[in-house]
């Protein structure tokens, strides 16, 4: 996966929860809920997992910053912002198979009446 890309994902990111960091919480749940799974549906490929688990934890990371940067008081812990991405946003999982496998399904090599 080129870096570039994921740089620029996580900046859109950034800035939408610099935007939405006072709505409530599981309204910032369920949006990054959506952007994950749309990000993991497009880039889950075989040997890409730990580029998608640095995503996940890229995204936790920011979004802990938001919910910090809502009040003076800080009293968002570790543990909290662990439990709210286990509730909201799922783990990575490779979603696609192997190139070799997908295209033997769509172009199989034994054709009958040939």
């Amino acid at each position: 996966m080129r870096r570039d890309r994921m740089q620029a994902a996580l900046r859109k990111i950034r800035e939408d929860l610099h935007r939405s960091r006072h709505h409530p919480i599981p309204e910032q749940g369920a949006k990054l809920r959506q952007v994950l799974q749309g990000y993991f549906a497009y880039h889950a490929v075989p040997t890409n997992a730990e580029r998608l688990s640095s995503f996940r934890h890229q995204v936790v990371r920011y979004w802990l910053w938001a919910l910090r940067r809502r009040s003076q008081k800080d009293t968002f812990s570790r543990e909290r912002i662990k439990r709210l991405a286990a509730h909201w946003l799922s783990p990575p999982r490779i979603l696609h198979p192997w190139p070799d496998r997908r295209f033997a399904v769509t172009h199989p090599r034994w054709e009958p009446g040939a």
